[in-house]
Order: structure tokens, then sequence, then C-alpha cells
């Protein structure tokens, strides 16, 4: 098992992916009732998916707990891609001989100006293995990659219509006592769900689909993050090109 450290220094509970001994096989979705409103679930609330919401639920940390306890495989389709600390454990990820990843990110989302400046940082920080674990572009039927989900060792999924940004996530922030919360006037938080399954059939019928999208992806011409932002960064205007070279 291959030793891991992050490029950013503090790292919240929920994070553990400086530890590769913390894994999701023994992961139930109990694990995650610390993360809702109430702090537990309903008594007859079902073992295999519970569906949280964004603004009412800590998102943002049952995602990171999810992703950064990885230590088989992750297959992954995301729409939008805007958060810093959750990118920060996938290029971890890709840094681990050991873990099979597959990621898939949407065209034209890929363009914006926050997503462009973390996945462009991606690949000059780690080229080899960005290029080798993601690939940019459009769904199998030339549309949007619309999809916003992983499937996590083969055990967990999350599925939803939560995007990894600030605001989609509804990312707590802190009060005035240091505690993390889902108020104040600093709050962001759109109206998203995020579904948590570990049902077995589901789980293997979802995975082959993000594994089908990455395919359909990398089939596409520039694909690769390598060639998708050189073909971006010639299409560019002039003067935004050389606005940008001078800074």
């Amino acid at each position: 098992m291959a030793a891991r450290k992050t490029s950013k220094k503090p790292v919240s509970a929920s994070n553990v992916i400086n530890d590769p001994k913390v894994t999701l096989q023994t992961f139930t979705l109990l694990d995650l009732e610390q993360y809702t409103s109430e702090g537990k679930f309903s008594v007859n609330a079902s073992s295999d998916v519970h569906l949280f919401y964004v603004g009412r639920d800590d998102v943002h940390n049952i995602l990171k707990y999810i992703i950064s306890r990885v230590s088989i495989s992750l297959y992954m389709n995301m729409f939008g891609y805007d958060d810093p600390e959750l990118n920060d454990i996938l290029m971890t990820l890709a840094k681990d001989p050991t873990v099979t990843m597959l990621v898939t990110l949407d065209r034209l989302q890929a363009k914006g100006a926050t997503e462009a400046g973390i996945l462009t940082k991606d690949l000059t920080d780690n080229s080899e293995g960005f290029n080798t674990h993601f690939a940019i572009g459009d769904s199998p039927f030339h549309s949007i990659s619309h999809t916003k989900g992983f499937v996590a060792d083969g055990r967990v999924a999350l599925e939803g219509s939560t995007n990894w940004s600030q605001a989609g996530e509804g990312t707590f922030v802190e009060d005035a006592n240091g505690k993390l919360v889902a108020a104040g006037p600093k709050y962001r938080a759109q109206n998203n769900t995020a579904c948590v399954i570990t049902d077995p059939d589901t789980i293997t019928r979802f995975q082959t689909e993000l594994i089908r999208e990455h395919m359909a992806v990398q089939s596409q011409p520039n694909s690769s993050p390598a060639q998708f932002f050189a073909g971006f960064q010639a299409k560019a205007p002039a003067k935004a090109r050389s606005k940008k070279g001078a800074s």
C-alpha cells in the first residue's frame, strides 16, 4: 500500500487521505448519520440507501469522508468540478498505484474559469497521473456529460444533483464561536441532493455505466487533459493569452 501525502497542508477530520489504513471495507450508511442535521438516522431508515440534502446536511464532509477512504477503485463522472479540497484528494489517489481510478469531466464545464484553474494546475503538478486517470468530453450522444456521482471501492455509490462547488455542496461556514454551520451571511447553498447507496446491484450497474461514459469520452478527439487544454489555449483570444502570459 503506497504512502500518501496531500499537497494541501491542513485536512479536516473527515478527510483521512493521509492514512491509507482507514478504508471503506467496514463502511455502513450509519457512518454518515453524524453529518445530518439531526445527527441520527430514523429507526426505520434503510440500510441500503440514504438521501442527503444540501443546505440541511453536511454534504461536503460526506463527500470527503467517502472519497478519502478509497483504497481499491474510484469510478466517477462529475459535471461541475470546482472544489479544490476534493480535487486534492483525487490527485493524491492518482499517485497511488494500488488504486484504479477513472474520472470523467464535462467539456464545457471544464472551460469555466475556476474549473480550468484547478485542472491546469493538476496538469502542471502531475501531468502523467492527470492524463492517465482523467478524460474530458461529452456524453455518448454528443451532449453535456451531466452525471454527478461515483462508485468507491465497489462498495459505496453516490449520485444526485450535487456539483462539486461551495454552493453546490452547501459547504458549511465557521460562525463566531468557531463552529461549522449551515447559516450566516456568507453561507451559500443550492437546492441539491446526494443519494448514498450500498445496494450491490445498483452499485454494479452504476459502475458499469460510469465506465461506459468514460470510454465514450476517451474515444472523442482531444479528450485527454493535455490535448484538451492545448486546444483550449489555442482557441483563446490572442489578447487574453498575452495578458495571461504577462501576469
